[in-house]
């Protein structure tokens, strides 16, 4: 089965060590966002675990223990936008982010790693000039580290027009010319571009439209053949991506991206973050009373075929 940290908040920037601790003890338990009394158990070991799967702004905190995952399969997803601290107030430099990502992408493998430039928003300092040449010097300091970008366009969740009150969709012709020069600069630095639940109309400028976490990313990253049964369903209508056996929680990222839609408000995220215990096994506080434990159901999807892969 595959492990998933990252759709609900930052593990590898904030809670490392809580991870590391959750390894080493073998399980981990994970809250229903939606029936907070309903609690699930993962077993972390490798013969039931695939691959596991971080989303990170930060993977800095990660890198001295990463040895300690060397018997899992890895995923690892890393975004490094152009934006300042008015956006991203908590992330650290982007200087920082990229050395990381490289020491990063030499001990996981190239196929391991996957850079993200998302979400893109346009404003009078963020214009598309903006985005052309930020996208090139990134795209030229992470050259021969990663083989591929994933890009997204800001989607306006309610959270998202609450916190960034200036934010407004990016449209169809200002998506087109993205996505047509920054094929054009991944194609001069050897980075494939690939969009994010975006439908198929960039398809047309080479862009790889077949989603970010799927199947054949994961085979990828681990060098083995999965299968998969039929009833895990990916988590969103129109994404083919392996998103579900989440262990993060809601509200609990401190990165404080006025974008985020993981985040309700700054107030209900320090409140979380100061209930995070790094020897609890749930991310976010203590088992409670009521609180009702399902194991979950795991199972190893390997076929045990090594195989080298392409896109």
């Amino acid at each position: 089965m595959i492990i998933n940290t990252g759709s609900r908040t930052d593990i590898p920037a904030y809670y490392s060590e809580w991870f590391y601790n959750r390894i080493k003890e073998g399980f981990v338990l994970a809250r229903n966002p939606y029936n907070r009394e309903q609690i699930i158990r993962y077993q972390l070991n490798p013969e039931v675990v695939d691959c596991i799967v971080f989303c990170t702004k930060n993977p800095a905190p990660m890198l001295k223990r990463l040895d300690e995952l060397s018997s899992f399969g890895q995923m690892w997803f890393v975004t490094i936008t152009p934006y300042g601290k008015e956006i991203e107030p908590n992330v650290p430099k982007k200087e920082e982010v990229m050395e990381a990502f490289k020491q990063l992408s030499q001990r996981a493998g190239i196929h391991a790693v996957s850079w993200r430039y998302d979400p893109i928003f346009i404003t009078e300092q963020y214009s598309l000039e903006y985005h052309l040449d930020a996208f090139e010097k990134m795209a030229k300091n992470l050259s021969g580290y990663t083989d591929h970008c994933i890009i997204s366009f800001i989607d306006l969740y309610e959270k998202t027009k609450r916190n960034f009150r200036q934010a407004r969709a990016v449209t169809a012709s200002e998506q087109d010319l993205i996505g047509k020069e920054f094929v054009k600069i991944g194609d001069r630095y050897g980075i494939r571009i690939k969009t994010c639940l975006e439908g198929t109309e960039l398809k047309k400028y080479g862009i790889d439209v077949s989603g970010c976490v799927t199947q054949p990313v994961i085979e990828r990253a681990i060098g083995c053949n999965l299968s998969i049964p039929k009833k895990v369903k990916p988590a969103r209508e129109g994404c083919d991506c392996l998103l579900g056996n989440d262990i993060g929680a809601y509200n609990s990222c401190g990165h404080g991206c006025v974008y985020c839609y993981a985040n309700y408000d700054d107030e209900t995220v320090m409140w979380n973050m100061r209930q995070h215990d790094r020897n609890s096994p749930l991310l976010i506080g203590q088992l409670q009373e009521g609180d009702k434990a399902k194991e979950a159901e795991q199972k190893s999807y390997l076929d045990h075929q090594l195989k080298l892969f392409d896109w």
